[in-house]
């Protein structure tokens, strides 16, 4: 009986950390899927043509931030026509990837 709740227990356990780990993104997947982001976000000095504006450097951001923006975009609730249609076709799993690539991204 012990025996049989120390696996039981340890299942748990098990599925719990990977659970996490999951929700916090996994940050080498990120990295394959950030591949467009860098077009604009991984230029340093890049400036849109119309209108004329910063591209803001990703590199060290909270990852909380990260996902928040891609959702608020995904939305409409942030308004910007390039990242609406990036939103648009990403997963909640792809944005906590994401985000977890440019939050260990050097600044």
């Amino acid at each position: 009986m012990i025996t049989r709740s120390v696996f039981v227990f340890a299942g748990l356990a098990l599925g719990l950390a990977m659970n996490t780990a999951q929700a916090a993104g996994d940050p080498v997947e990120g990295a394959r899927k950030a591949k467009t982001c860098m077009g604009c976000h991984g230029v340093k000095g890049y400036r849109n043509a119309y209108p004329t504006y910063r591209v803001p450097k990703l590199g060290g951001q909270y990852q909380e931030y990260l996902v928040t923006a891609l959702k608020e975009y995904r939305s409409g609730a942030r308004q910007h026509p390039t990242m609406e249609i990036q939103g648009a076709s990403l997963t909640d799993q792809d944005m906590l990837d994401i985000a977890a690539f440019f939050s260990q991204a050097q600044k």
